[in-house]
């Protein structure tokens, strides 16, 4: 047999081989992926169960935040009272000068790049008034 025989089975086995393999793994392709026992799960609850649960859950929520709030009282209580008079008066001082510094302070960047424009920052200019009374 010459080389340029041979050279053509070989291709010819090849392509075989690979076209083979496409239309094997097209056709167990569903089974290979597939997966024993899944899907979406049953419907065992009804809808009062289901009701029952929520509100169960929901009380649960409701004492544990309940629970939460109280312990973080208890804690700031505790500092304040281990305060001296001096210390907590100070505190008070310092506090309303918090609010009051902070009622003025800009929003935050996000905000303002992303709110509606008036004023200096719009993009229609305002009528200016000249201080010249024209008759």
């Amino acid at each position: 047999m010459t080389k340029r025989y041979i050279k053509i089975i070989n291709y010819q086995t090849m392509f075989f081989r690979i076209f083979f393999l496409v239309i094997a793994l097209a056709i167990f392709q569903n089974h290979c992926i597939a997966q024993e026992g899944g899907g979406p799960p049953k419907k065992d609850q009804s809808i009062k169960s289901k009701r029952k649960q929520y509100k169960e859950d929901k009380r649960k929520w409701k004492e544990e935040r309940r629970n939460k709030r109280a312990e973080e009282k208890k804690i700031r209580d505790h500092h304040k009272r281990i305060q001296t008079k001096e210390v907590r008066k100070r505190m008070k001082r310092s506090k309303g000068k918090a609010i009051r510094n902070n009622t003025h302070q800009r929003e935050p960047f996000f905000q303002r790049l992303f709110q509606k424009k008036r004023g200096k920052g719009s993009k229609q200019p305002k009528e200016k008034t000249s201080k010249v009374q024209q008759y």
